[in-house]
């Protein structure tokens, strides 16, 4: 561990780091730019081999706000719950480490929270094109503030509000409350935001793009494979479980059905995409029959998830076989 940071301070902004070296500079320098200052950088090496290391050691000497963790390669999951472990934050808050802020971005979700008595702020995103340089906003828009009800209707839906960790601000009590950690997968904020959404008593939603979603050809969703596709629909029944065992789901079965059939269309898509990247569509209309009958399972009557965890849903069958 390098630098230090002493008194807690109101935000803990956690950062996982891998092998980004051509992006971080950019994230660290909207990371110093931000207009509230009461916060400290919990940076996690998640074993990098590039240049990041170097760039975050020069970036903690000349910024005593931050303190970078070293660790062997585990993944975003466990890099943020490297994060979550050391934060001491009233607040936390996550940026991925190719992406970038806007200069307001921790201030108006602090007020946000602050003024509307809200355990959860969310701002919009700029989807910024790397290669373009281009931007574009978010087109499905809402703002205000909502109850847990609400909030979790919307958070559903997957429209207006979306279960990405890095676009919002949560009350750290709300993780270390509810011993709420990121399982490890792909999407593992879908298989967890919901949770948070569960325990909070107001939702904050400003309508203005405070994020900027850097969209690059070797992010997780540029590059499917049918592991991926797994965890995806594996965390759409994360979603289900946890509805369950609180006994929140048949007020929400409805939504549910709607983040389900979302889900489907999107793994439909990834599974074309990968097989147009192997220039074969051997299989592929088995394989979206296997799709489309998991994810119906998952949000009918016949699935009792009763018995089962949201930190285990490795004992959930693939749809996929991960050599198809």
């Amino acid at each position: 561990m390098e630098s230090t940071a002493s008194a807690p301070k109101k935000i803990t902004l956690i950062l996982p780091v891998y092998n980004v070296q051509d992006y971080l500079p950019r994230c660290l320098l909207s990371i110093d730019r931000q207009t509230f200052r009461d916060f400290r950088v919990i940076a996690i090496n998640d074993g990098a081999t590039d240049r990041s290391p170097e760039i975050l050691r020069d970036f903690a000497e000349k910024h005593p706000y931050c303190t970078v963790v070293h660790q062997e390669n585990q993944g975003l999951a466990a890099a943020r719950n490297t994060g979550l472990s050391l934060a001491d934050g009233e607040y936390i808050a996550f940026v991925d480490s190719d992406d970038f802020l806007a200069p307001t971005f921790l201030q108006e979700l602090y007020d946000a929270c602050e003024k509307n008595d809200a355990d959860i702020a969310c701002c919009f995103c700029y989807y910024y094109y790397e290669e373009l340089k281009k931007r574009v906003v978010h087109p499905f828009r809402c703002h205000g503030v909502y109850d847990r009800q609400q909030a979790i209707k919307k958070l559903l839906q997957d429209l207006q509000v979306q279960s990405y960790a890095w676009n919002k601000l949560y009350k750290r009590t709300l993780f270390s409350d509810n011993h709420i950690t990121y399982p490890t997968m792909a999407f593992e904020d879908l298989a967890t935001t919901h949770r948070l959404f569960q325990h909070a008593r107001r939702v904050a939603v400003i309508d203005r793009p405070l994020y900027y979603y850097v969209q690059r050809k070797t992010s997780i969703l540029k590059t499917p494979n049918p592991k991926k596709i797994n965890d995806f629909i594996r965390a759409a029944a994360s979603v289900r479980i946890s509805l369950a065992q609180s006994g929140d789901f048949p007020q929400y079965r409805r939504a549910y059905s709607d983040l389900c059939r979302k889900t489907n269309f999107y793994c439909d898509y990834y599974l074309l995409k990968y097989h147009l990247s192997r220039r074969s569509l051997k299989g592929l209309p088995t394989q979206l029959r296997k799709i489309h009958s998991h994810l119906h399972f998952y949000r009918s009557d016949r699935f009792h998830p009763e018995r089962l965890t949201t930190q285990n849903l490795s004992v959930l069958p693939d749809a996929l076989s991960v050599t198809e």
